[in-house]
């Protein structure tokens, strides 16, 4: 058996042509395009990267951004003020500070100065903590991203053992929740959350109707890790030297996908896979930022 493919390319397009709709219908009821602030700390090219391709994708839907760049020797005092400036400005809807951030700075500290109601990204204490009790929040734009890929594939969570590897506030904890929320077609699955201590690690993978890896560690997940049948999303996105590439390196995910789909069931390739949903879901977000969908006035 080989795995059936999921493609998040297909999936996030579908989400950004619905946004570009939904964005047209909004902009022809007399109101403004939605606008995204993102900001930029310091030279980090990988960070560079994801900015490149969010603003894109903001093109694309009709989504206006601006990326503000400020040296990695800004003071956290500094940063906050420029944040509290964009909190404050009507015209801002939507509040990105590209992580991570240089060493003195810490996120946490940084997040938690952004008005939550335009934390698009969905890292705020607030919606957080209204995600794990169920209400209405801007949700982690990779693990919303996942839940959608299970909705479009029709893969079934309610009653199946959810194993995640990865116990990060970005990925792993939203997403337990997200699966072992119990309202909701997506959800009502038993959860395991594992990491990088975990002990025979195996042993809990083993078990797995749903793996969801998210360490940072490239291809931990072996084929005898898991069993036949599993469904495997990998949120890993490593660079590994390879001299066959004119780049010198290869992307690969956390789990050694050539042996795992042989027994999954549903899997998602790296990169292709978890990956395009991340920036879909943020355009969500920032569309529903500007509509006051989640926090109405």
């Amino acid at each position: 058996m080989s795995a059936n493919i999921i493609d998040g390319k297909k999936v996030a397009q579908l989400t950004r042509d619905e946004v570009r709709k939904d964005v047209d219908d909004w902009m022809d009821a007399g109101n403004r395009p939605p606008f995204l602030q993102v900001v930029l700390v310091g030279n980090n090219p990988a960070s560079d990267v994801y900015v490149g391709a969010k603003t894109r994708a903001c093109k694309e839907v009709g989504i206006e951004t601006d990326t503000m760049r400020l040296p990695d020797t800004v003071s956290a005092k500094e940063l906050k003020a420029t944040i509290h400036k964009l909190n404050k400005d009507d015209s801002v809807d939507g509040i990105l500070v590209q992580l991570p951030l240089p060493n003195h700075l810490s996120a946490h500290d940084v997040i938690e100065s952004i008005d939550y109601r335009k934390d698009v990204d969905g890292f705020h204490p607030m919606n957080v903590g209204r995600l794990t009790v169920g209400q209405p929040s801007f949700r982690s734009c990779t693990p919303a991203g996942i839940i959608e890929l299970f909705k479009h594939y029709s893969i079934p969570t309610k009653g199946k053992h959810a194993v995640v590897v990865g116990a990060s506030n970005i990925v792993g904890r939203p997403i337990s929740i997200l699966l072992n929320k119990e309202s909701g077609e997506q959800g009502k699955a038993t959860t395991t959350v594992c990491h990088k201590f975990t002990k025979d690690l195996t042993q809990h993978t083993i078990g797995a109707d749903i793996l969801v890896v998210a360490a940072g560690q490239p291809e931990l997940i072996k084929a005898e890790m898991v069993k036949e049948g599993v469904v495997v999303i990998d949120v890993g996105i490593n660079r590994v030297a390879d001299e066959t590439k004119e780049k010198g390196y290869s992307l690969v995910g956390d789990c050694d996908f050539e042996s795992v789909k042989e027994k999954a069931s549903w899997i998602t390739p790296v990169p292709g896979g978890v990956g395009p949903m991340t920036v879909a879901m943020l355009m969500k977000n920032t569309l529903l930022a500007a509509k006051k969908s989640i926090y109405p006035e």
